[in-house]
């Protein structure tokens, strides 16, 4: 199924701007520490005092890895210690047991979802004591979705055995490239054998879903060498992929340092690669779903997108909207209607405060009924493609074009260039425009023009 017959690489060029990607809006430099412990227990018991409170979403970040790759943007932590990794599956069950009881009985959990780090770090007997922690705490719904991170570097058919006991079904890894030049500049060593070793064990226990994540823009890569990496990657077979954009800040992640600029392929280069990347996938038979997402269409995200269910959280895409997240651990996002709470970023601030029996929040951010909206806005055009207008009055009580005066103005290049079709009920997002859906969310973030003053995002290309 081909979704673009041609892709315009002088207009991707030209709209390669910073912006947000949109995992959560406002995004996360809106937070705030005057968001504390205290009010994350206030939300915690207001939504939790209702009979029609949503179901539950459950992500556990488990910062550890064994090596570094110099290219991770991810919180983490490089240790060998496993003393230390035990000790912090205890801190995380406390946190659990601590919050378990603010939650009312009855709501199932629909979704989990482990990230890191490496989630299996882990050995096999703690993933299921992580896990047995988890279910002896919550009611799962029978239909729950959950997916776990996983590096098959170190991995045994028993790790993949006791995630499945876990109830997991989709498995998620990273590949990233397995040209064996670009492999030793980013210190990430990983054969396609292991790899497909892994999978292969997944799919023998039941697994559902496998992914696979690569990434564009890494030192000494060519559109030749990626496209060796794609064919392999392909034959594979899994059913999603996510191909991110690889952004050298190491001004934020000093191991980044590691990377030598003068390595890294030219922005022309680059550019090429992402293209070729969509082209290829495409012919391969994945349907774009948005930015760096790409599935199967018996694919629950395709189904989603087609049936219009689709949703995008911290985790990115997902189908299950409407639920509110919890997360444990540090730097963890909880993420409830009107409500975004992360945790402490430092062991030496975590342990403290599950020692006091206080909840762990770092930074928070309470929704406006603006904010409602705009977000309601953006996540739709993000996810469907499509704006009904109407639809947004009607649900908001509030005259659109009057609401957002001045959002056609910021579209209208856009609109010219044939990236989004404005009518007076809709607003489209064709072909080309997908590929620059986040230049289009853009023109509805109020908070954008002052953060753009600081280099917080990556280019949206």
């Amino acid at each position: 199924m081909q979704q673009f017959e041609h892709i315009d690489v002088d207009l991707l060029k030209k709209y390669s701007r910073p912006g947000p990607r949109y995992t959560s809006y406002p995004t996360a430099p809106v937070f705030s520490e005057e968001f504390g412990p205290s009010e994350y227990r206030k939300e915690i018991e207001r939504t939790n005092a209702s009979p029609d409170a949503p179901p539950l979403s459950l992500y556990f970040h488990i910062p550890f890895c064994d090596t570094l790759c110099y290219f991770c943007g991810c919180n983490m932590m490089i240790t060998r210690d496993r003393d230390k990794i035990a000790g912090y599956l205890d801190y995380i069950i406390r946190e659990m047991e601590m919050i378990r009881p603010l939650i009312r009985d009855g709501r199932k959990v629909t979704q989990i979802a482990w990230g890191g780090g490496t989630p299996t770090y882990l050995t096999p007997d703690e993933i299921r004591k992580l896990s047995d922690a988890t279910k002896r705490l919550f009611e799962f719904d029978e239909n729950m979705e959950a997916g776990v991170e996983f590096d098959p570097r170190g991995m045994t058919r028993e790790h993949v055995e006791a995630l499945k006991d876990a109830g997991f079904t989709r498995l998620s890894m990273g590949v990233q490239d397995f040209n064996p030049k670009v492999q030793e500049a980013v210190n990430r060593f990983q054969s396609e054998e292991e790899t497909r070793r892994v999978i292969d064990w997944g799919r023998e226990c039941g697994f559902t879903s496998i992914n696979l994540d690569l990434i564009y823009g890494l030192p000494f890569q060519t559109l030749e060498s990626f496209e060796e990496t794609l064919e392999r990657v392909i034959d594979i077979d899994p059913d999603r992929f996510a191909v991110f954009n690889y952004a050298h800040v190491p001004w934020m992640k000093k191991h980044m340092s590691l990377i030598h600029p003068e390595d890294l392929p030219s922005p022309e280069e680059k550019l090429k690669i992402h293209v070729r990347t969509i082209e290829r996938l495409n012919e391969a038979g994945y349907l774009f779903i948005g930015m760096d997402h790409f599935a199967k269409p018996d694919n629950e995200l395709a189904v989603a997108q087609k049936n219009k269910t689709l949703y995008r959280n911290f985790q990115g895409y997902t189908t299950n909207a409407g639920a509110d997240l919890y997360g444990f651990g540090i730097t963890s996002i909880g993420q409830f209607e009107r409500m975004y709470t992360q945790n402490v970023k430092t062991l030496k601030e975590y342990y403290p405060r599950i020692d006091a029996n206080e909840l762990a929040t770092h930074v928070g951010y309470l929704l406006s009924d603006d904010d409602l909206l705009r977000r309601d806005v953006i996540m739709t055009l993000m996810c469907d493609f499509e704006l009904d207008k109407r639809a947004i009055e009607q649900k908001y009580n509030i005259a659109f074009e009057e609401y957002f005066a001045g959002y056609r103005e910021m579209l209208l290049e856009l609109e010219e260039d044939g990236c989004v079709k404005i009518s007076d009920d809709k607003i489209e997002v064709p072909g080309m425009g997908q590929l620059v859906i986040r230049n289009i969310a853009m023109a509805f973030d109020a908070y954008l023009s002052e953060q753009l003053k600081k280099p917080l995002f990556s280019k949206t290309v």
